[in-house]
């Protein structure tokens, strides 16, 4: 396992290929150049525009703490790293939150249930285009055929996630495919878990912060070897690091509520294109 004292000759040129090295590398990083890797990951804009003190008070941390993680990866300091960040920016759109936030700033204020409401609709909004942005099609493409080629799904959320793994269970079901919702009842999911093989599939969702026993259960379904999906929110997240196939959805931070607008429009667009593989191979029209 690399660590963090490991340095690279020739650092990443680009944000892909940055991205991949930081989550190849994330487990033997510590604790604070996680919190570091972390921000960097989930927040490209702001890496690319806010200074080295800014970014450091808000992974509450020393500057000296991003230089020192700027060398890990090859660069000479964080200005080097940084012009990755700003060479991913400069090729993008500005996201509709940045210019939702412009637009919230120029509006007059609403008050009760009419700002509530408005609040929720743009930040729903805001999750889709970024969701629309950021999403690699191919990725659900391939963990649609995974789920496909399973003989049966199994399905594993808790808490705020749960609605979404719900959903899953109750279209695929719809489509006739077999699936089982590790939901707890009883007690049991452990012992469900257990019956799956090398040739069913896992998929499990979960939204920071990660419910302790979903992180296990996955860790040990994988380690058996269960092909496995991931929807989560980071490329860093516990399930992100142990899925072959991770389906990334970004919410605000800071919210008291955070919608599920995103990854629920995620996961119909999962079923859906697993149902569109289905008719394909069926020979349906």
């Amino acid at each position: 396992m690399a660590t963090e004292i490991d340095e690279q000759t020739v650092p990443p040129q680009s944000f892909d290929e940055l991205k991949l090295e930081i989550m190849n590398r994330y487990p033997g990083l510590s604790g604070q150049l996680r919190r570091i890797a972390q921000f960097l990951l989930e927040k490209p804009n702001d890496s690319a525009l806010s200074t080295i003190t800014s970014i450091a008070a808000q992974v509450d941390a020393q500057p000296s703490s991003i230089v020192r993680f700027a060398k890990t990866f090859g660069y000479d300091g964080f200005s080097a790293m940084q012009k990755v960040f700003r060479s991913r920016l400069i090729t993008e759109a500005p996201s509709y939150r940045e210019r939702l936030r412009v637009l919230r700033q120029s509006r007059p204020g609403f008050d009760g249930a009419e700002a509530i409401l408005n609040d929720f609709i743009d930040d729903g909004t805001a999750s889709l285009e970024q969701l629309r942005q950021e999403i690699d099609a191919s990725i659900i493409s391939d963990a649609a055929q995974k789920l496909l080629d399973a003989t049966t799904i199994y399905i594993l959320a808790r808490g705020r996630a749960f609605p979404v793994a719900f959903y899953i269970a109750y279209a695929l079901t719809g489509l006739e495919i077999p699936c089982r919702l590790l939901d707890g009842v009883g007690g049991l999911t452990e012992r469900e878990a257990r019956l799956a093989t090398e040739h069913d599939a896992l998929l499990a969702v979960s939204f920071r912060p990660y419910s302790p026993d979903v992180v296990k259960l996955v860790g040990d379904m994988v380690q058996n070897r269960i092909p496995s999906v991931a929807i989560t929110d980071s490329p860093v997240s516990p399930l992100a690091l142990q899925c072959e196939s991770v389906l990334e959805t970004h919410e605000e931070e800071g919210k008291a509520f955070r919608t599920l607008t995103a990854p629920l429009c995620l996961a119909q667009a999962l079923v859906m294109t697993v149902g569109h593989k289905l008719m394909e191979s069926n020979g349906s029209n």
